[in-house]
């Protein structure tokens, strides 16, 4: 049991049998009326995205999740398959419960969040920066770098990401998974 002043970003919430992580949260005080609190929230184990006010100080009903780290092996028709790293036990979990699932590669890191009151996954998260290989590109112009131009490039995943002119076929790169950004060149 908690109330709602220890609601935090990423906390996980149980509402209506249902699972949400908070987004956004604060705090409503105005002078006649009690405060409210507020927090936007975006299903876990569903698509929707709601706005929840409740009275200052009301309970609410946050969910105990572990994050475990296990390791990507394969896709297949049954979804993605993974392994956790301690005790090489397997899962399978759906595209729907991976963030960024266009860039896994074979072997790759993935965080797993675990519902400890069911032992089940809830959701997967990649890690925030990946390195990969460019597998295609076209060529780039020589001396074009000052007008921060882009062009597509596809990864050794599969997945399409902007990159600048400068980057060439076969070199390794930084990519942010959250937005699908660019970062760096990585030197081998």
């Amino acid at each position: 049991m908690a109330s709602t002043s220890d609601i935090s970003r990423g906390m996980i919430l149980k509402l209506d049998g249902s699972l949400y992580s908070v987004v956004e949260f604060g705090e409503n005080k105005t002078a006649r009326a009690a405060a409210k609190v507020w927090a936007k929230l975006k299903g876990v184990d569903n698509k929707r995205s709601i706005e929840k006010t409740w009275n200052s100080g009301e309970t609410v009903f946050p969910i105990r999740v572990e994050k475990k780290t296990y390791q990507y092996l394969y896709k297949d028709e049954t979804g993605y398959n993974l392994m956790n790293n301690e005790t090489y036990e397997q899962i399978v979990l759906g595209e729907e419960m991976i963030d960024a699932p266009q860039f896994l590669k074979d072997g790759s890191e993935v965080f797993v969040f675990v519902n400890t009151e069911t032992d089940l996954p809830i959701g997967a998260e990649l890690p925030e920066k990946i390195v990969v290989r460019v597998t295609y590109c076209e060529p780039g112009l020589k001396g074009d770098t000052a007008t921060r131009a882009m062009k597509a490039a596809t990864i050794e995943t599969g997945a399409t990401v902007n990159v600048p002119l400068f980057v060439d076929e076969g070199e390794l790169i930084r990519v942010n998974t959250k937005s699908g950004d660019y970062i760096e060149r990585v030197k081998e």
